[in-house]
């Protein structure tokens, strides 16, 4: 699998990342070390225990990785429930946890294959 064949999968913008990175070995190596980036783990934690400053605060983590690796669709759902955590209440997140979780594991799968090459 190409970087941009993974890139596609996760539904992200490789051609943002590599505007903003440069080459498309470091997009790979940036991207791959995102499979060790703990801000979802944060998310996933903080939503099972209600806590939802720390839910704030990771999901905005993620926002940002995301971001800068142009994890498109990820960046998108994550910005969603970052405004939705603004306020740190949890009440009517769920919904948008869900979209997070789902492009998240998304992107961690195009992201493991594109690892195993």
């Amino acid at each position: 699998m190409t970087v941009k064949e993974c890139y596609e999968m996760a539904g992200a913008d490789f051609n943002d990342a590599m505007n903003r990175l440069g080459s498309e070995a470091l997009v790979k190596r940036f991207a791959v070390k995102f499979l060790q980036d703990k801000s979802y783990e944060e998310l996933k934690e903080a939503m099972e225990t209600q806590d939802a400053e720390r839910a704030f605060r990771a999901v905005h983590t993620l926002k940002g990785v995301c971001a800068n690796l142009g994890f498109r669709d990820l960046l998108q759902v994550s910005s969603d429930l970052t405004e939705k955590l603004r306020g740190r209440e949890l009440e009517g997140s769920e919904p948008l946890y869900e979209a997070v979780k789902e492009q998240y594991n998304r992107v961690i799968d195009a992201v493991t294959q594109l690892a195993a090459e």
